[in-house]
């Protein structure tokens, strides 16, 4: 039975989640203050958090910072009223895989809750055959392991799943919708933002200490991976960010 954190401040919300999620067969805990709900985390090591960003405490973003620092795979979900790109993207360069804006269906958020963890237990698009080598990269997907010239990059789990997804079809279009169901198991297309935030914090990876650029954005359809030489690149495929 998977583990399932509830972060919220406002205690009705809070409660009709909870009271959702354990009809629906998960064990929850809940929190309504961003410090405590810090020291239920390093206990109950959940498989998802759901976290509302405008906490007592500490907020949000400072939350799933923390968690971050030494889990790279829980999956975080921010459940927010603040929906301008601005807190989009900083809660996601926080460490958010995904982010639902309030009001919000029970059954999307429950949606999207089970392809969250779908995605995390089966570790999806990481059954990958063998090594990638790629330029001056290198992906061990059965290590969880990637490195540019010899030198180990960090990456969460979802951007590596990110990176890997996208590294299994050299040369090839990888539309939106397409990036959508293998990394996050979504039959739907989610906010552009979550898969360019994801996109612009892989290329700064694997980049910048790179002698290639290897993620391309095909505008208006997706992305492709073809490693091409910084030196051969025009200065827009260099500076390029999602």
């Amino acid at each position: 039975m998977a583990g399932i954190l509830v972060v919220e401040d406002d205690p009705i919300i809070r409660q009709t989640v909870d009271y959702a999620l354990r009809r629906a067969g998960f064990h929850t805990a809940t929190s309504g203050d961003g410090l405590e709900a810090l020291e239920v985390a390093r206990t109950m090591q959940p498989d998802l958090i759901l976290l509302d960003l405008m906490l007592p405490g500490i907020d949000g973003y400072t939350f799933a910072e923390s968690v971050r620092k030494t889990d790279k795979e829980t999956a975080i979900i921010m459940v927010t009223a603040l929906d301008t790109d601005r807190d989009t993207v900083r809660g996601l360069d926080a460490g958010a895989d995904d982010y639902i804006t309030k009001p919000f269906s029970m059954e999307e958020l429950l949606a999207r809750v089970r392809a969250n963890l779908r995605r995390m237990r089966e570790r999806a698009v990481l059954d990958h055959g063998g090594t990638i080598e790629a330029g001056d990269l290198t992906l061990e997907p059965s290590q969880f392991r990637v490195s540019v010239a010899g030198t180990p990059v960090r990456l969460r789990l979802k951007e590596f799943q990110l990176l890997l997804a996208l590294a299994s079809h050299p040369g090839e279009l990888m539309t939106r919708q397409k990036i959508a169901s293998d990394v996050w198991g979504y039959d739907f297309l989610p906010s552009s933002r979550t898969i360019d935030v994801h996109i612009r914090r892989v290329r700064q990876a694997i980049e910048d200490p790179s002698r290639y650029v290897y993620i391309h954005t095909v505008h208006g359809m997706g992305y492709r991976f073809e490693p091409l030489a910084k030196s051969d690149a025009s200065p827009e495929e260099t500076e390029q960010r999602a």
